[in-house]
């Protein structure tokens, strides 16, 4: 078999040609990575029902802040033991429906009653002294008084018998000594008679003196045995208000048959039902614009009262502001004391703002990243300037325009893209 030689022409012509099959094959491939490198990223697909949207309004907008808390009593009076005693009984408990003089429980106290006893026998006894005195007294005065009264009659028959004498002295039938002693012994009675009379009115002083000061040691011993048995009486511990009991004791010191109370230990509290205020926590972020006199509103669980912000605290605890909000509607069948409760406050009305509801991490006065739907079903990342917030709704400063259709779940895991794709979202 003969080998043919190829003609140089031919090789020449297949070298080059595959040569050009390279070249295209190359470009091809550079081009084609050229493209992709230019295209974009594919969106994330996101379940259009898990998600929570809402559109873009202008219109009023109601700031209002939220906070819970619990229904207390507007009149709550804590019942000290006045003495200190041993609780004997306890006859009422925690719920029962008490008036001022209900007794709620009985103490005893051995060294009291022993007290009352010796201040009882003190005061019978100086009201005994005190009657005594007053007889002795008087019987003094009875007998000063016969005694002027027995002067005066001295001295009257002695003027009457210097009379006499003078008269007799005049017609010669009687000495001039004897009418001189007449005269002398009715002057001695005279002064003893004035004499006599201003014992008596001194007399009659000091009697009222010395049973005043009698009468002030029977008060004295009076007012200590009155004090005994107030405190006696105070033994049983009455409710002193019309209410509902609401605790025995409290709960760091519980209150029962047995124990001792120590005078000023708080045994009881009772409350009045019937008037009511909320005590409401508001979160310090939010609390700033409360005011006292705002509009309120409270939900009990079983309906809604009005109210009005009274008292706000001083200075927040824990984060939270304490507010007072006083119920002026009436309240709902089942509302009492303690009732956990949400509180919405007022703040003011904006007129003509655009708003939307407030997204999961959205402050007021603050800017940040939301994604709005385009009409091909996509969320394009928009930054959105916050301005005022409320409760559920927040005011757009700029970004978004009235019509506008925003996602306000929380979207931080597709933080690093600019664009999600919406899956199952209905047709508009």
């Amino acid at each position: 078999m003969v080998d043919i030689a190829r003609p140089e022409s031919v090789i020449r012509k297949k070298k080059m040609k595959r040569a050009a099959y390279g070249v295209a094959g190359l470009t091809a491939i550079l081009l084609i990575t050229v493209g992709v490198s230019r295209l974009r990223p594919a969106a994330p697909s996101v379940e259009w029902g898990t998600l929570w949207p809402d559109t873009v309004r202008r219109g009023p907008m109601v700031r209002e802040v939220r906070g819970t808390g619990t229904l207390v009593p507007e009149d709550t009076r804590w019942i000290p033991a006045t003495t200190a005693g041993r609780v004997e009984r306890i006859l009422l408990r925690s719920g029962a429906i008490v008036e001022p003089d209900s007794i709620i429980m009985e103490l005893s106290n051995p060294e009291l009653e022993q007290q009352a006893v010796e201040a009882r026998l003190q005061f019978e006894s100086a009201q005994a002294q005190l009657l005594n005195r007053q007889a002795e007294l008087e019987s003094n005065l009875l007998t000063q008084r016969s005694s002027v009264a027995t002067v005066e009659s001295d001295y009257s028959q002695a003027e009457l018998q210097a009379q006499a004498d003078g008269s007799l002295l005049k017609d010669g039938l009687v000495s001039d000594l004897t009418a001189r002693i007449s005269r002398s012994r009715a002057d001695n009675l005279q002064n003893r008679f004035t004499i006599e009379q201003k014992r008596l009115t001194m007399s009659e002083r000091t009697l009222k003196s010395q049973i005043a000061v009698q009468e002030a040691e029977v008060n004295r011993l009076r007012a200590a045995y009155d004090l005994r048995r107030q405190q006696l009486d105070k033994l049983r511990v009455r409710a002193g208000i019309h209410g509902v009991l609401q605790t025995i004791g409290s709960q760091t010191s519980p209150v029962e048959v047995g124990a001792q109370v120590q005078a000023g230990t708080s045994v009881a509290r009772v409350a009045d039902p019937q008037k009511l205020k909320a005590e409401l926590r508001i979160p310090e972020t939010q609390a700033r614009d409360v005011s006292i006199g705002q509009i309120a509103k409270v939900d009990t669980r079983n309906g809604f009262v009005d109210g009005k912000v009274s008292r706000i605290d001083a200075a927040p605890v824990n984060g939270t502001l304490a507010i007072d909000v006083r119920l002026e509607g009436e309240l709902p069948r089942g509302a009492r004391p303690d009732l956990t409760v949400d509180g919405t406050v007022e703040l003011e009305r904006l007129e003509n703002v655009i708003h939307m509801g407030r997204p999961a991490f959205g402050q007021e006065n603050s800017t940040i990243s939301v994604f709005k739907v385009t009409p091909d079903g996509e969320g394009l990342r928009t930054t959105v300037q916050l301005g005022k917030s409320s409760v559920n709704t927040i005011e757009i400063l700029k970004g978004l325009n009235p019509g506008d259709r925003v996602i306000l779940s929380d979207m931080s895991s597709y933080d690093a893209h600019d664009r999600v794709r919406f899956t199952g979202m209905p047709s508009s």
